[in-house]
């Protein structure tokens, strides 16, 4: 007995039978490309004002004398120490704070030259060639036998406070040398 082909059907014939769609308003989202972007944009800036709050709270938390809190200014200056030094400026407006900031210098071959007592200048030379003093008559208070790397060498520099803070921005975006004074 041959057997008969079973009929074949196409695809979703066993669905069910469609039916009418309501009809209802579109919906429009206003500002969607909008609203992404500018939540984009409000987490750079918050990632940016992080950065800065966390960057003044290093500087304000910077090593200092331990009798007095960090970060918050004294009715009188504090005692001189080891690390820190105060020195009348010649313009008669109090003390100045000196403090031993640590300075990598390009040219490793230059600080090998460099002894505890010497005064320098410090010279910030940017990628443009332009070059600016960023310190004057630092005095040398140490040189770290390290040896010379090809990132350069380091340096102990005996300078005011504020000095020091200029150094260590010069040293993250320019090359360091040193002048003999």
């Amino acid at each position: 007995m041959a057997q008969l082909p079973q009929l074949i059907r196409p695809p979703g014939a066993d669905a069910p039978p469609t039916c009418e769609v309501p009809q209802f308003a579109p919906l429009r989202v206003r500002g969607g490309r909008y609203r992404l972007r500018l939540l984009a944009h409000h987490r750079r800036r918050a990632v940016a004002a992080g950065l800065a709050m966390t960057a003044a709270a290093l500087v304000a938390a910077g090593p200092g004398n331990t009798e007095r809190a960090r970060g918050h200014p004294t009715s009188a200056p504090p005692a001189a120490s080891a690390s820190t030094t105060a020195s009348t400026p010649a313009h008669g407006q109090g003390a100045v704070e000196t403090v031993r900031a640590p300075v990598r210098i390009a040219d490793g071959a230059t600080v090998s030259l460099l002894r505890p007592g010497d005064r320098v200048d410090v010279v910030a030379a940017d990628s443009g060639g332009a070059a600016r003093v960023v310190a004057t008559g630092a005095r040398v208070t140490g040189v770290p036998d390290v040896g010379a790397t090809d990132t350069g060498a380091l340096v102990i520099l005996s300078v005011p406070r504020t000095t020091a803070a200029r150094l260590a921005g010069a040293g993250t975006t320019s090359r360091l040398a040193v002048t003999l004074r």
